[in-house]
């Protein structure tokens, strides 16, 4: 019985280290995942500040808009 029971809790303590390590990398994966959100929306802010400053730039400033761009010289 006591062989039986000191097997028991050698199986148990790595069963409790398998779930430390697992709620670490669970841990780890989530500030990645916010450090990741955060770029994105930071990203967002950034294209949606270009496509606002490309929509008032003046007729003249020499930029067309893709519907005017004439065809590349290979067609």
């Amino acid at each position: 019985m006591n062989n039986e029971t000191s097997d028991i809790q050698l199986h148990l303590i790595e069963l409790e280290s398998k779930i430390a390590f697992q709620e670490d990398t669970v841990n780890s994966l989530h500030q990645e995942l916010l450090a990741h959100q955060k770029r994105i929306e930071q990203l967002q802010r950034q294209i949606l500040m270009l496509a606002e400053k490309l929509q008032q730039m003046p007729e003249e400033s020499g930029i067309l808009r893709p519907e005017e761009e004439p065809p590349p010289p290979h067609y």
